[in-house]
């Protein structure tokens, strides 16, 4: 199922797999929201920058009050580490927050095993974010990312999707979305009553933050006390 939450003991063995960094390094995935909230995007390659680079725009203007509610945003992809300094140029996303995960050990350990092509189904409501101006600047991204040819073959399966989670702190997840085509996503921001209560508790008593997610498209219902 799309959304359904991993539960702890899968968390804990998927914790102790390995994620590379920008540099190479090798990162333990679970050290990422070990003591802390964190939206983990899962990209579906690094040639793919459309989600990201709206996301990065959206995370500027909430870094400190999320910096403050001790929650992050990190991306995750399906490629080699080393387009993710390009990938950071072309989307604005923050390199220190992007991870590869080239052998899809988290990936299918989180049950993102489709692989397709396909977009919007006809009939569905397609993704807000996908307008006219904003696919044609994508489009241009991925030429950008093209014309480093030392990059081409490390970017990930074009066809694997990924998906959205909250995890932390710790091994615990409140909200798992896997994406079932290529424009199949969700929005953080939105994310109704997703987060740790003690989060969106926090946020409720700050009218200025409340104004500030609001601004961001997250529902009121997020920062209700009830």
């Amino acid at each position: 199922m799309s959304t359904s939450i991993p539960d702890t003991e899968t968390l804990s063995k998927l914790s102790h797999l390995e994620v590379f960094d920008a540099s190479g390094n090798k990162v333990r995935f679970g050290s990422l929201f070990e003591n802390q909230t964190v939206i983990v995007v899962f990209i579906r390659h690094f040639f793919c920058g459309l989600y990201v680079s709206q996301l990065s725009s959206e995370y500027s203007k909430l870094s400190q009050v999320f910096e403050e509610a001790n929650v992050d945003i990190i991306a995750i992809g399906c490629g080699d580490w080393q387009p993710i300094e390009k990938y950071s140029d072309i989307t604005g996303f923050p390199f220190s927050k992007i991870f590869a995960d080239p052998s899809l050990g988290v990936f299918h350990g989180l049950g993102m095993d489709i692989k397709t092509l396909a977009r919007t189904p006809t009939g569905e409501k397609r993704a807000s974010y996908l307008t006219e101006g904003i696919i044609k600047g994508s489009l241009w991204s991925i030429w950008r990312g093209l014309k480093n040819p030392r990059l081409i073959g490390k970017q990930g399966n074009i066809a694997q999707l990924g998906g959205e989670f909250i995890l932390g702190p710790g091994n615990r997840c409140t909200f798992a979305h896997r994406m079932r085509h290529t424009e199949d996503r969700e929005w953080p921001f939105a994310m109704e009553k997703k987060f740790p209560t003690e989060v969106y508790s926090s946020w409720c008593i700050d009218t200025e933050i409340s104004e500030l997610l609001e601004g961001a498209n997250l529902r009121s219902s997020l920062i209700t006390t009830s």
